[in-house]
């Protein structure tokens, strides 16, 4: 499909565009605007585009478009991939610092004999 109705691109600024990545990048929003819907995911906060986009002043046209007729969604939090994990260590560290209570077998009193020949 050349014009795909909805869009979506993952993690713009995890790594910087070259600046034919970034100009072409421009280009495919602009020709979007205001025809397709577009979804675009980001750690990086729009004062932070322009170093990714490696110039100020396209990065700013960029936006402009972007947030026309948009919708943000900012989501705050821990990552939730990292979530288990963090858990994980928390219940870890916590038997660890805690003795072990856990019941054990007595021994009998009475000794076996081995023989050995």
């Amino acid at each position: 499909m050349i014009h795909p109705s909805l869009l979506v691109v993952d993690e713009i600024g995890y790594l910087p565009l070259n600046p034919t990545g970034a100009m072409l990048f421009f280009q495919l929003i602009n020709r979007r605007y205001e025809r397709a819907s577009t979804v675009l995911t980001s750690n990086k906060g729009f004062e932070e585009w322009g170093a990714v986009l490696g110039d100020e002043v396209m990065a700013a046209a960029l936006i402009d478009r972007l947030v026309h007729h948009c919708h943000i969604v900012n989501i705050r939090g821990n990552s939730y991939r990292m979530r288990l994990h963090t858990e994980l260590s928390k219940a870890l560290l916590a038997s660890d610092s805690e003795p072990d209570r856990t019941p054990r077998k007595r021994r009998s009193r009475k000794a076996k004999e081995v023989t050995t020949t």
